[in-house]
């Protein structure tokens, strides 16, 4: 369902870039556009720019932290511009499109889009459970906001049109719906206190370790029951004996 899925643009410096995304967007059926912290919005340039698209515009909701863009969406993809380090989960372009097609059938899903210059920062990437990357040609490989868009809204509307489904693993119970994102991240903020509790980081990095448990979980896709039993288990091995998992 396209209604279900959030094209979130963070921290876009040119107003221009806005009204061409929603413009794709528009091209290609999306009509929900998020921005964070936007450094030029609303803006003349991005309405001239949006050309028949003021609706998709007009509609835009505006937020300061990703994360509150992210609130109730349970897939959340990011867009990166290379390979980085960390064995983060990857797609093509194409590959992208029917996951999130497939996954917005069943929730809210979003497709995150990164600043000009640098794309998106660490931090905000640990937001997302995969990340994608557009194929090019070696010999020039740099896309603008708006083609960047245009080709991912393309390749949703091409998934949900021939109906591809892209594998989904671990077929939930349908009242065990998927934990959202700013459920993971209220997990992760009570795994990071709970090591402190236990100090079980000593002399080991803090960052690598709760990176490496994002991507954990990132593949296993926990549920939102499954995400109450780990944080049974963390309170009660901070001794917080009066918190039961939920069985």
């Amino acid at each position: 369902m396209l209604d279900n899925i959030r094209i979130v643009l963070v921290n876009t410096h040119h107003p221009g870039n806005i009204g061409a995304a929603a413009r794709a967007m528009k091209n290609m059926g999306l009509t929900r556009l998020y921005l964070v912290s936007p450094k030029d919005f609303p803006s003349f340039e991005a309405s001239q720019r949006a050309s028949s698209a003021s609706d998709v515009l007009s509609q835009a909701v505006v937020v300061d932290k990703l994360a509150d863009a992210l609130q109730g969406c349970s897939f959340v993809c990011g867009t990166t511009a290379r390979l980085r380090s960390v064995k983060w989960p990857q797609v093509d372009s194409r590959e992208c499109g029917e996951m999130l097609h497939t996954e917005s059938e069943q929730h809210e899903v979003a497709l995150v889009f990164g600043r000009e210059r640098s794309g998106l920062f660490n931090d905000e990437l640990e937001l997302c459970q995969t990340l994608v990357n557009i194929p090019t040609a070696e010999a020039y490989s740099s896309l603008n906001l708006g083609q960047a868009v245009q080709v991912l809204s393309y390749e949703i509307l091409m998934a949900s049109q021939q109906g591809k489904k892209a594998p989904v693993e671990d077929i939930k119970e349908e009242k065990d719906t998927l934990a959202t994102n700013d459920q993971l991240e209220g997990m992760y903020n009570h795994y990071m206190d709970a090591l402190i509790d236990l100090n079980f980081f000593g002399k080991r990095n803090p960052e690598h370790i709760m990176r490496k448990l994002r991507c954990l979980y990132g593949r296993a896709r926990p549920t939102q029951r499954e995400v109450q039993i780990i944080r049974g288990i963390l309170s009660y091995a901070q001794g917080r004996r009066t918190q039961t998992p939920e069985k």
